[in-house]
């Protein structure tokens, strides 16, 4: 009798007990994330896009480079899928390279803005006190320089290579990420369990790097998230006005401003880079947005 009554409790409860679903922070912001449609949206042009322009040499016909004096100036067709250009280069090619450039800004200038801005940010809010004053001045002055005019005076400095590209506008960004990376931890800080690390004997760089940069990268991540676009935008800026990435290096900005010379004749050589910026700035805007959304606390269930 207490065998049975046993074995009819077992098959009971197991099954409650193995459909038991136990997820963390950022397990539940993943389940959200899939859940917008807009975020999975963007996230997979920018996917689809990073992979057409890595594997670009295995389908192109065309190289991004090789001029046909033969065909300027033809609009799209099947030979030339977007037309082409005023010294008879592929458009499409082009563009799938341009994808490369720009995709690389976006990501590497945000890696010099996490490697400049977060530990000073850091730093001040951990340190506190006249630290935290003389590194918040510091960057109260660098972000009083108009960025424009001073990523053309960085690439004055350093150069015009697309690594130098990547320097100059990381090196500018980096001031917001360091006052959010501060505002952050300062208000972690206060948490109990900051508390209860300290007493435990936990040391300031202990305290700093398990438990108060952790549990602040949620806003962190779609701050950078969100700078990807404007970092596109500079680079594709700065090659419009011919103070970018060097020939013949494709960019979008460089491919606009190539065919406003001729915008009358071939339209296309415009709407194309233009199209194309707008459409990868469109997606990382609905990915920073669904991030923001998913690992907002307030949503996990």
């Amino acid at each position: 009798m207490f065998d049975l009554f046993y074995r009819a409790k077992k098959e009971v409860t197991e099954p409650e007990t193995s459909s038991r679903q136990h997820h963390t922070l950022w397990g539940d912001a993943w389940v959200r994330l899939r859940r917008n449609k807009l975020a999975v949206l963007g996230g997979s042009i920018i996917l689809l896009l990073a992979l057409a322009a890595i594997f670009a040499p295995l389908y192109l016909k065309y190289d991004f480079a090789t001029q046909n004096y033969d065909a300027i100036l033809v609009g799209p067709s099947t030979e030339h899928l977007l037309g082409t250009d005023e010294l008879g280069r592929d458009v499409f090619s082009r563009l799938i390279y341009g994808a490369r450039t720009s995709l690389a800004v976006g990501l590497f200038t945000q890696l010099v803005v996490l490697m400049v801005g977060l530990p000073i940010g850091a730093i001040a809010a951990a340190a506190g006190g006249r630290v935290d004053n003389l590194l918040m001045r510091f960057v109260d002055i660098m972000y009083a320089f108009p960025d424009i005019l001073l990523i053309i005076l960085l690439r004055a400095i350093f150069g015009g290579s697309i690594f130098m590209i990547f320097l100059a506008i990381g090196l500018v960004a980096w001031v917001g990420i360091a006052r959010l990376v501060r505002g952050q931890i300062l208000s972690v800080k206060q948490r109990d369990f900051v508390a209860a690390a300290r007493a435990m004997g936990g040391s300031g760089a202990y305290v700093t790097l398990r438990h108060l940069l952790p549990n602040s990268l949620g806003p962190i991540i779609v701050a950078i998230t969100f700078n990807i676009p404007r970092a596109i935008f500079a680079e594709a800026a700065l090659s419009y006005i011919g103070i970018g990435v060097r020939p013949p290096t494709p960019s979008w900005g460089t491919m606009i401003a190539d065919g406003n010379n001729v915008i009358y004749a071939a339209p296309y050589l415009v709407i194309f880079p233009a199209i194309a910026i707008a459409i990868l700035m469109l997606s990382f805007t609905f990915l920073g947005d669904g991030l923001r959304d998913a690992l907002d606390p307030r949503l996990r269930r």
